[in-house]
């Protein structure tokens, strides 16, 4: 059951894995970040998303006089701006958390002792339509069918409900969301290499989770996920 869902926000951080100190985004949302944010939106054990493209458009509600003058805008739509955030240096490790709920001592992170400030190059004014379809699971009921889910998700878009708040790739950063309201996806002239870019994670071993890779290509503003050679 195919579906087109239209996102947008003020900021955005898709984070390069091989950056490991300071983060810088992507160009682009990933495959794996469309999947989380619609699966925010609804999520059941009887359904598996898919991400098929995903569509780059304009900055949400750009005026019409700054559309037609404003050639950053209708050319340039991917754009990147550099801040600075607290973060803490430390984690919290699931061992110790583990051990917390047999008795042990809780694990404790100290924010004021702990916090240090780092720069973020993050992505600005993103907006996006995801195209997606979902398959039934072997976990879905015997009364479960795709009619049903898609007028679920459906219901949910046109509400604005969500089991937690959508983000572009950092909870600080907050995604706006709606069922696209229908017509032809309008196509930005805009033809990019993105390079290798995360596809997805590889939970078949789970002792041993990968990371699968694509060449991501933007072609006409359209970014193509399904059948895609992944490398891990």
């Amino acid at each position: 059951m195919s579906m087109l869902i239209e996102v947008w926000g003020d900021y955005a951080c898709f984070t390069r894995p091989e950056m490991k100190t300071e983060r810088v985004s992507y160009d682009m949302i990933t495959p794996s970040a469309a999947r989380g944010l619609v699966e925010a939106i609804y999520w059941h054990p009887g359904l598996r998303y898919t991400i098929d493209a995903i569509y780059l458009l304009k900055p949400f509600g750009l005026d019409p006089e700054d559309e037609a003058s404003t050639e950053e805008y209708t050319q340039r739509p991917i754009r990147f701006t550099n801040i600075r955030r607290n973060e803490v240096k430390s984690t919290l490790l699931s061992s110790a958390a583990l051990s917390a709920a047999k008795g042990g001592t809780p694990p404790v992170l100290y924010t004021s002792e702990d916090i240090q400030q780092r720069a973020a190059m993050v992505l600005q004014d993103v907006h996006y339509v995801i195209e997606c379809h979902f398959d039934l699971t072997d976990k879905a009921a015997p009364s479960d069918n795709p009619g049903k889910f898609q007028d679920i998700l459906r219901r949910r878009l046109r509400k604005g409900q969500c089991y937690h708040q959508p983000c572009f790739g950092c909870r600080e950063f907050p995604a706006n969301f709606r069922e696209w309201p229908g017509g032809s996806i309008p196509a930005l002239k805009v033809t990019q290499d993105l390079g290798f870019m995360l596809h997805s994670l590889d939970y078949s071993d789970p002792a041993n989770i990968r990371s699968q890779f694509f060449r991501a290509k933007l072609v006409d503003g359209v970014m193509e996920c399904r059948d895609v050679e992944v490398f891990t």
